[in-house]
This record gives structure tokens, C-alpha cells and sequence, in this order.
């Protein structure tokens, strides 16, 4: 790899985040982990937690001073704060690589590429050298159900023949230590997917499988959902989007690329084998035996 290079990790104790910074130890970065709370980031032995909050982006620009590149992934539903932000993050010398959307496309108009397209935009601005992972549907994001799935044995949602390609989170982190680490990747757009399409209904069964019980699919109206979605999510564009996707994917299956095994020479991981490396988050969780309140919950990716 050359010199050890310095790289700040934006989303470090999130599902892909903790696996870059995993991985970009392992290959012997220098990481620093931006956190809101350094007491509690139970970060990897190796990484240096920064305080920060993109909410506040001079408190960015002081953890990514002197780094030389940065993995970026943003947790809004818009772009309004990504000004500020990508200024204090991005700029000449400094490499950005950035956690997009599959349903980015070069041939749309902009306003149809969502944030994640607007971010797109000023990274390519910055004065930065970028890579883009325009990565599909998280299979993390799953863990959504796993409340359910402990308490019932089945996932009420809607779309069961909705067919995603869902990508495992250590291969998003992979193609983003490569691209980080290794030259070659700037100026590239990797669109990142799992091996296969598999439908909502199956991945339920696939992950009681792992589980070892059975996990039944029950579908529920849309309307529901809805109204459940706009009390946590706010903002109705997006909710609306999201929905009319999720329903094209019965017909449309999700696409495939090949782009993992391109970038790191390794197959893209299945959903099962995603199940099976999650089981004990989707697992009941055993009863107290002294009338305790039990042991917290697993972290929740946010729905994409």
C-alpha cells in the first residue's frame, strides 16, 4: 500500500461503517472514526474516535484535518446540510469515497437522483479525486424485522414478490478499502449489488433458516405501511418514491452486476450467507431469569 495514509470514516459505528474501518485497520491505515459520542463507540482496538456531527460541519472539518481520504455516507433524506458538509470534508489532494445509491443515473435529470445525486454533485465539485459506490439495497436494512420476527415468527410488510439484489455490508466496505487504499479508483462510479435477486418473502424464509425456525411472510395493505413510514420518516416525497420502487420490483427485479468480485476479486456474498452471519440479531432472545428488562436491541440500518 505505500505510505500509511490517514482516513477519516464518516458513519464508522454504523453497519458498513464499522466494517471500512475494520477493514481499513486490517490493511494498516491510519483510521480516525467521526462519532457523536467517543465514550460510547465501542470502536475496533486501532481506530481514533474524532466528536463530530455532520449537523455541525466545523467540528468535521477539524477531525478530517490532514487526512488523506475520507469514506462519506449520508443519513438524511435530503441534500440540505451537504454544502456545508462536503466543504468541510472534501478538497484538492484529498480522495472521497462516497456511499451513493444504485438508483443514480447519469442519463436522468438531476432532480430525479435524489440527495444522493445532489451529494454526487459537490463531491464533483470539491476539487476532491472521488469514487462512488452507488450500492443497491442494504441487506442489513433487514434487521428492520428482527423485533418482529423475535416476538411472532413472521414479518408483516408489503411487496413479499418485491425481488431486491441485496448487498452484504463487508462488501461495501471491501470495494471502499480498495478504493481508498489502492489507486486506480478515482473517477469511477461502482454500482454495487449481491449476487442475486432474491424476493422479500424468500429473505424472511432464508433468515429463519438460519435462525432455525420457521419465519412466516404475512402481507398487509400499503396504507398501512404508509401511515407507519410517514410518522417515522417525515417526509412524504420520499416515502412515496420508495413505495412506488418497492412495487416495481415485482414485476422489475432488481439488477445484478458483478462489480464486488470486479473490485476485490472475491464473489459478491449471498443473502443467505448474510442470514446465517446475522442470525443471533434475528434470534429470541432468552428470557431473564431474574426479572430483568432483558438486553438492548441490535442497531437498525435505516431503510433504502
Amino acid at each position: 500500500m505505500g505510505e500509511k495514509r490517514a482516513i477519516l470514516v464518516v458513519g464508522a459505528t454504523g453497519n458498513v461503517g464499522r466494517e471500512v474501518v475494520a477493514g481499513l485497520l486490517a490493511v494498516g491505515a491510519e483510521v480516525r472514526a467521526l462519532v457523536r459520542n467517543p465514550d460510547r463507540a465501542d470502536l475496533p482496538d486501532g481506530a481514533t474516535p474524532y466528536r463530530g456531527d455532520l449537523a455541525e460541519p466545523h467540528t468535521v472539518a477539524e477531525a478530517a484535518a490532514g487526512v488523506d481520504g475520507v469514506f462519506l455516507l449520508w443519513p438524511f433524506v435530503n441534500a440540505e446540510r451537504a454544502p456545508a458538509v462536503v466543504d468541510a470534508l472534501a478538497g484538492p489532494g484529498r480522495h472521497v469515497v462516497y456511499l451513493s445509491a444504485m438508483n443514480v443515473r447519469d442519463d436522468q435529470e438531476p432532480d430525479r437522483n435524489g440527495f444522493w445525486g445532489e451529494v454526487e454533485r459537490l463531491i464533483e465539485g470539491s476539487g476532491s479525486t472521488w469514487t462512488f459506490l452507488r450500492a443497491g439495497g442494504f441487506a442489513a436494512n433487514t434487521l428492520e424485522w428482527a423485533d418482529q420476527i423475535r416476538a411472532t415468527g413472521e414479518v408483516r410488510w408489503v411487496y413479499g414478490d418485491a425481488a431486491r439484489s441485496l448487498v452484504h455490508e463487508r462488501d461495501i466496505a471491501a470495494v471502499a478499502v480498495r478504493a481508498l487504499t489502492e489507486p486506480g479508483h478515482a473517477g469511477r462510479k461502482y454500482v454495487l449489488t449481491g449476487p442475486e435477486p432474491v424476493t422479500q418473502a424468500e429473505q424472511v424464509r432464508l433468515i429463519g433458516e438460519a435462525v432455525g425456525r420457521p419465519v412466516q411472510w404475512v402481507e398487509i395493505p400499503v396504507e398501512q405501511v404508509r401511515q407507519d413510514l410517514r410518522d417515522r420518516w417525515g417526509d412524504a416525497g420520499f416515502l412515496d418514491g420508495a413505495l412506488a420502487y418497492w412495487a416495481g420490483l415485482v414485476t422489475e427485479p432488481e439488477p445484478v452486476t458483478r462489480t464486488v468480485q470486479e473490485v476485490t476479486g472475491v464473489p459478491a456474498r449471498s443473502f443467505r450467507e448474510w442470514a446465517i452471519d446475522h442470525a443471533a440479531d434475528f434470534a429470541p432472545l432468552p428470557v431473564p431469569v431474574d426479572g430483568g428488562r432483558g438486553v438492548g436491541q441490535p442497531e437498525k440500518g435505516a431503510l433504502r
